[in-house]
């Protein structure tokens, strides 16, 4: 699965250099619940979630638990900002199901970019890509309503529904636990 996601997300990388790269990766399983990073500490682990469902929040200044990302398989999971930067991290990470990951520690990242230069061209594809998601979710907040953003979740992410709670994904949202309600109540209807 990883070595697929490398060449779907860097085509030019034939099998042989995409096997070098996930070489740098290790298997790491997290059992659901787990915080797999807590806001204040520097991330020190980059996760391709091979399978399993996690989360990330943080809190308003209501103290109010504000889920910011959902992540299911088949996606990167990192607090980029705190990795990269090696800044503590503004949110916490949560998985929701047992998870199976390919981690790998930012110290083994940095030998990866200065040994191998496919890997520098499957990282920078990967930042561009998670870049655009969060451009992409910072324009949906603006420009759609939350009915739009209820459907592209459905229609995206489906399973998700399993396996994080109302609250959880209504806070995603943007929006209240009753007007999910009546969101996913109207979405029936229709």
């Amino acid at each position: 699965m990883l070595v697929r996601f490398i060449r779907e997300n860097q085509p030019l990388l034939s099998e042989e250099e995409a096997y070098s790269v996930a070489e740098y990766f290790k298997e790491k399983l997290i059992r659901k619940g787990d915080i797999v990073l807590a806001q204040g500490k520097i991330s020190n682990e980059y996760y391709y979630l091979e399978s399993g469902y996690a989360r990330s929040y943080t809190f308003n200044l209501d103290g109010d638990d504000i889920t910011t990302g959902l992540y299911s398989s088949h996606v990167i999971m990192c607090e980029l900002m705190s990795f990269f930067k090696r800044i503590p991290a503004q949110e916490n990470y949560q998985a929701l199901s047992d998870c199976r990951t390919w981690s790998i520690s930012f110290d083994t990242l940095q030998i990866a970019f200065h040994s191998l230069p496919v890997f520098r061209e499957f990282g920078r594809a990967l930042l561009v890509n998670e870049y655009g998601k969060l451009k992409t979710r910072m324009l949906s907040a603006l420009q759609k309503t939350a009915e739009e953003r209820y459907k592209e979740l459905l229609r995206n992410n489906p399973d998700i529904f399993q396996y994080a709670s109302l609250k959880c994904i209504a806070s995603y949202l943007g929006v209240t636990d009753t007007s999910l309600s009546r969101i996913r109540k109207d979405f029936v209807k229709k």
